[in-house]
């Protein structure tokens, strides 16, 4: 049965680096790069789906999720192609990418791993209805060859080190919460056995001081010697970002690395408000968070708590609009993404936070 070609429209993205786990989104590219080899991996926890195009169709293949078989993809795919000509795209699935990924990044391919909706959207805009792994990683080949997604390079080592330890100490906090609600619950309840009781202030305790271990464990690597360490330490002269909120700020944009600009960053952490109209029934709602990296967002808001206070930068800004009648939420959330800005600029152009710091004029002028 032949296929309809429906005309595709042209696709204008937004300049916004909503990425995960550092992936780039192409628009962000200098330049267009041209490949011989497309090469889609679709990915599960025990086995990894294969697919590129030869010269009497589509070839598929599938390994299993260990060393050996990484070497023979990368055996085969050599013979193909040389690795700097072959594109390889694959989707984020959880961590079972990582390893495939270093591997054929340390062999010289070029790898790109985006984002799931991505592939989702482009599987809806090619009409794909069904999904196995074999016609997924034949989508990932044809978006390889359509859209020609940035290389992924694997972060620095201190990457893994703060991260697992930030999203460690985001979950102790969580169950903390649910032990001190389940303590505060059994108190009220006239027949609490002791023991329960016991148990429960125990817990909390141990909590408490793995959260503490863990908190002297992140400002120990961010005051250790690393590639991150000098923008780590400009971080910390803004006023309202303390330890936590300066690791997640390195973790969560790699340091900055792709955001060219701090609207870029401020879109990253979901501090942007996007108009959502439709016809008349709805119009000027412009609402945040619908995307961006949550945890960086929930933090830059609870730092803005103390930046409104002792950053005069900030503090401004929180004052002015809170004058204008802006509900106290609204200002709060104008406070992080402020707070952002300040931090992609200290990163960025390399100096401490100076409050008295103005534009120059003739920068001023051509921004006008």
């Amino acid at each position: 049965m032949n296929r309809i070609q429906w005309p595709r429209p042209r696709i204008h993205e937004a300049k916004a680096c909503l990425s995960l786990a550092r992936i780039v989104p192409d628009t962000l590219r200098k330049a267009q790069e041209m490949y011989l080899h497309y090469v889609g991996i679709d990915i599960a926890a025990a086995t990894f789906a294969v697919a590129w195009v030869r010269e009497r169709g589509w070839h598929h293949a599938t390994f299993d999720q260990r060393r050996p078989d990484y070497g023979r993809l990368v055996h085969q795919l050599r013979q193909i192609a040389p690795p700097d000509q072959t594109l390889v795209v694959m989707e984020v699935t959880g961590t079972y990418w990582l390893a495939l990924a270093c591997c054929l990044h340390e062999a010289g391919f070029v790898v790109s791993v985006i984002h799931p909706t991505q592939a989702q959207l482009f599987a809806r805009l090619e009409m794909q209805h069904a999904k196995t792994d074999r016609i997924d990683a034949q989508l990932l080949a044809e978006f390889a060859r359509q859209r020609q997604p940035a290389r992924w390079t694997p972060p620095p080592a201190i990457y893994e080190q703060l991260h697992q330890r930030l999203s460690q100490r985001d979950d102790l906090l969580g169950i903390k919460t649910q032990e001190t609600n389940r303590l505060h619950a059994l108190r009220q309840n006239p027949r609490a056995e002791p023991a329960v009781v016991d148990r429960l202030e125990r817990h909390i305790a141990f909590l408490h001081a793995e959260i503490k271990a863990l908190d002297r464990e992140i400002k120990a690597l961010l005051t250790g010697a690393h590639p991150w360490a000098v923008a780590a330490q400009r971080l910390l002269t803004i006023p309202g970002v303390g330890w936590i909120a300066a690791a997640w700020l390195l973790t969560a944009t790699q340091c900055f690395a792709y955001c060219d600009t701090p609207e870029q960053a401020a879109a990253f952490a979901g501090l942007v408000p996007y108009r959502r109209d439709s016809g008349s029934s709805r119009r000027g709602f412009r609402p945040v968070g619908r995307g961006g990296h949550a945890p960086l967002r929930k933090t830059l808001y609870m730092a803005s708590l103390s930046a409104a206070r002792s950053n005069p930068s900030v503090k401004s800004l929180y004052d002015r609009l809170l004058a204008r009648g802006k509900p106290n939420k609204v200002a709060r959330v104008a406070s992080a993404r402020k707070l952002i800005h300040i931090a992609w600029a200290v990163v960025v152009k390399e100096r401490d936070f100076d409050p008295s710091f103005a534009p120059q004029p003739d920068l001023v002028a051509l921004r006008a």
